[in-house]
């Protein structure tokens, strides 16, 4: 990881997030929101589906976390697919959305850098910088319309897309991923249902 990367998030937010009550299937957020206004759906709805990466991995071991199951695909771990959730909700809220410079691992050289990476990295260490990450760029975008513009270059459209779309895009993401994290969690131990 890049020492920009790193710098992405303040240690101090990391270890605040390591050091906070883990997530559990009875404390994460539930997926009926507390008012229907769309925000408020969508928003919940997020939360909900971060949350439950937390769920699917409590428990697993680095060695777990790390395994590589499929034989075509040496990346598709548990431990990459937390750190991959993480850096997307990073690059579509600060670099698509509000236009920020690019400071993830991942490279026109290598785009799958960050789940290589994840291969180094405790564990408890992503979900603690996931946790700390979704709670800085939920800060970041409570303020906004949902009808803000991104302000970052887009390769595939010349218009902005807006945070009613990222925030549809990122609940998309990281549910389908919760999904290939359930599958690898099952064979890791066993567990299902999370």
């Amino acid at each position: 990881m890049t020492p920009e990367s790193r710098a992405v998030l303040n240690d101090d937010l990391v270890r605040a997030a390591a050091a906070a009550a883990p997530i559990t299937a009875s404390s994460r957020t539930d997926d009926l929101p507390a008012s229907w206004d769309e925000r408020t759906v969508l928003t919940t709805m997020l939360d909900y589906v971060r949350d439950t990466v937390h769920v699917k991995c409590a428990g697993l071991t680095d060695e777990q976390a790390r395994r590589a199951p499929l034989p075509g695909s040496p990346l598709t771990t548990i431990s990459g697919l937390v750190s991959h959730v993480r850096w997307v909700d990073y690059y579509w809220i600060r670099v698509v959305l509000l236009g920020e410079e690019k400071h993830s691992p991942s490279t026109a050289d290598d785009p799958d850098a960050e789940m290589r990476l994840a291969l180094e990295i405790p564990i408890d260490r992503l979900l603690a910088e996931y946790r700390a990450s979704s709670d800085q760029l939920r800060r970041l975008v409570a303020p906004m319309d949902l009808d803000t513009p991104s302000r970052g270059t887009l390769s595939w459209r010349k218009e902005p897309v807006t945070l009613r779309w990222v925030l549809f895009h990122l609940i998309e993401e990281t549910a389908r991923h919760n999904g290939h994290i359930d599958i690898l969690r099952e064979m890791a131990d066993g567990v299902t249902g999370r």
